[in-house]
């Protein structure tokens, strides 16, 4: 496939792009000013950072606070999923095999299901694990994606020609095509990492069906592994790891977009291809690859693990910008809700510490553990921040896909087969509620200029370009 870079342009084309960079940067500039003024919510964020009430949901519910005398007052982070909190399902889940089909039940349908409708429910689910040869030989094996996140939303897409009715909205056609959706994402995601590994890197190829008796978890493992062997408690902590990623209120950019887009009255496929590209952003779903992506740089500069006093110094110059990518950010810590703890970081920890041990890794769980520790402490003195600062749980997410011998390319689309089934609740209430479409407003702040006769236009002044783009800095 021709892929067209500045490179490529020439010479001529070359300087003609860069001038048109540099109109496009004039003309896209505002005056950030303006902001305030006109008191607009950046990101729809209010000036402490909390988000700007847009909806109403029933699907979950994210506490960091509790009100004492009409005070916020900071608390320990909580997660509900339909009014069940995250650590009683996840404690109920011990004694059971898995639980992220019982959790996708739980949000589809709001309650916990019985032992039969939960079976049945598996039964239902299995029946929808596959994907035609025809398919996956036309789709997922021709220009195979390097980035497995373009290779869902191609897939998905892709369903539509593949479904006879994809533009009926009605609820019954919706959810049945939300389960297709949730069945089917493990499949795509790691047949798309073979094909690539493949036909871009030489790898050997092996497609393995999904067994209908196994669960989402063991599938991906039994699916992505050469030998398609897996531990109890490999499968276990994949399983949780999917449960915790599953929902996190209508308010996260992802599931935002799947309530903006389902407004507009579009297919499934259209408003699910459009939630996967928003958490492909390197700020949402694609966090947990910076954090590994950072601890391989701070094992690199640190030998002694143990000692305490050079990873801290070694953080400080990350605050400081003078290590690891320069951007002054230790990843994974801090939320934009959660502050003295997030419930997701808690568990997912717990069960990174059981992993390590299975791995032999314990030396490295340490590791993680001083710096989460650590960078609670020197984040705060950096930022003169007065409240608490605590782990996400990207911190340790991509730590316990590496115990678990998942290759980076699939970090974040196993987020995707996990939020899947959140962003279908969330599509499902905006279409069941009818709500208007979605149409935030956006105030002009440009001028409204007379029309100029083509014989009369000139070129800008760099100048005064110059001069906007300092103007808009300010």
């Amino acid at each position: 496939m021709l892929k067209k870079t500045k490179m490529d342009l020439g010479s001529n084309n070359s300087d003609l792009f860069d001038k048109l960079v540099k109109y496009c940067m004039a003309s896209g500039a505002i005056n950030l000013d303006l902001y305030a003024e006109y008191d607009v919510k950046r990101g729809l964020r209010d000036s402490n950072g909390k988000g700007v009430l847009t909806g109403l949901t029933e699907i979950s519910d994210v506490l960091s606070y509790k009100l004492v005398d009409g005070r916020k007052i900071p608390c320990d982070g909580e997660l509900y999923y339909q009014g069940y909190n995250i650590e009683d399902l996840v404690k109920g889940f011990e004694n059971k095999d898995y639980g992220f089909e019982e959790t996708t039940y739980l949000l589809l349908f709001g309650e916990l299901p019985t032992e039969e409708q939960l079976a049945t429910f598996k039964n239902l689910l299995a029946s929808m694990q596959e994907l035609s040869a025809r398919f996956i030989r036309d789709v997922l094996m021709k220009a195979p994606c390097n980035n497995i996140m373009n290779a869902l939303q191609k897939g998905i897409l892709t369903l539509y020609s593949y479904d006879s009715n994809p533009d009926d909205i009605s609820v019954e056609n919706v959810l049945r095509q939300s389960l297709e959706l949730i069945a089917k994402m493990s499949l795509i995601a790691v047949y798309s990492y073979h094909s690539y590994r493949h036909f871009e890197m030489g790898e050997t190829l092996v497609i393995r069906n999904p067994d209908p008796n196994r669960s989402i978890a063991e599938n991906l493992l039994r699916m992505l592994r050469k030998d398609g062997k897996y531990t109890p408690l490999e499968a276990k902590v994949l399983d949780i790891s999917l449960v915790l990623h599953a929902e996190h209120g209508g308010g996260n950019n992802s599931s935002f977009t799947t309530h903006v887009v389902s407004s507009s009255g579009t297919d499934t496929y259209s408003a699910i291809a459009a939630s996967v590209g928003s958490l492909k952003g390197p700020r949402h779903g694609g966090a947990n690859m910076k954090v590994q992506q950072m601890f391989a740089d701070i094992k690199a500069h640190i030998d002694d693990w143990t000692d305490e006093d050079k990873i801290r110094e070694y953080l400080v110059k990350i605050l400081n910008k003078e290590a690891f990518d320069g951007a002054g950010l230790i990843y994974g810590m801090g939320h934009a809700v959660y502050t003295l703890s997030d419930p997701r970081e808690k568990i997912l920890k717990e069960y990174a510490k059981k992993l390590s041990k299975e791995k032999g890794k314990e030396d490295e769980f340490r590791l993680y553990d001083t710096v989460e520790r650590i960078a609670a402490e020197e984040v705060m003195k950096a930022r003169q921040l007065f409240k608490p600062v605590c782990a996400n749980v990207d911190f340790y997410s991509g730590y316990v896909y590496s115990m678990l011998e998942i290759p980076e390319e699939l970090y974040t689309p196993i987020f995707a087969i996990s939020r899947i089934s959140g962003w279908s609740a969330h599509r499902l209430e905006e279409l069941v509620n009818k709500g208007k479409i979605i149409r935030p407003a956006y105030k002009y702040v440009g001028v409204h200029k007379a029309y100029v006769p083509m014989k009369d236009r000139h070129e800008p002044e760099e100048e005064a370009a110059t001069a906007k783009n300092a103007e808009t800095d300010k």
